[in-house]
């Protein structure tokens, strides 16, 4: 594996551990030897993920649209900064470079980015393994709701076979390894 996409908050959230597992995060990636493929923010966990690799030595790809140059504030000090024209292009570009995806805490855009890689998935479209850190129960409920989405005969196949939950970056790390 050489490339990782990582979806996050631009924001920090109110719980401490949300930072302290993105920038833990981080340096497992650029221990790794893999390539960060992220939104190119430099606040929030975006931000804290970016500076865990890159203490480590690591090389961030971050892929920021031109509207949002100014809102998340983009990391200036990124391996490489790629400006797309929209959000659909920012997408196809982190979905296109990337050889799997974790989801750590984040809002909308996070979850509209874990949910399209996860359709595109079921639809056979991608192949790539899709991993949720889950810091401090943050994703509890979504995995209880899938869970049930599956119990009632809404998805193709099982949950686990599409989406792992790990509630340590280090435990996440050692499953994505293990593929």
């Amino acid at each position: 594996m050489r490339s990782i996409a990582v979806f996050c908050g631009s924001r920090e959230g109110k719980n401490p551990l949300f930072l302290q597992h993105a920038l833990e995060l981080g340096r497992l990636i650029a221990d790794k030897g893999i390539r960060l493929i992220y939104g190119g923010g430099k606040k929030g966990l975006m931000g804290s993920l970016a500076e865990g690799l890159l203490a480590s030595g690591g090389l961030v790809t971050g892929i920021i649209p031109k509207a949002l140059l100014e809102w998340e504030v983009q990391h200036t000090g990124l391996t490489e900064l790629i400006i797309t024209g929209d959000m659909h292009e920012r997408k196809k570009q982190l979905f296109s470079r990337c050889e799997a995806a974790i989801i750590l805490p984040g809002g909308f855009g996070t979850l509209d980015e874990m949910f399209e890689m996860l359709t595109w998935n079921q639809l056979n479209i991608h192949d790539k393994s899709l991993h949720v850190l889950n810091s401090a129960g943050f994703y509890d409920h979504l995995y209880q709701h899938l869970m049930k989405v599956q119990e009632e005969g809404f998805l193709y196949g099982n949950l686990e076979d599409r989406l792992t939950f790990s509630n340590e970056p280090v435990i996440l790390i050692e499953k994505l390894f293990k593929n």
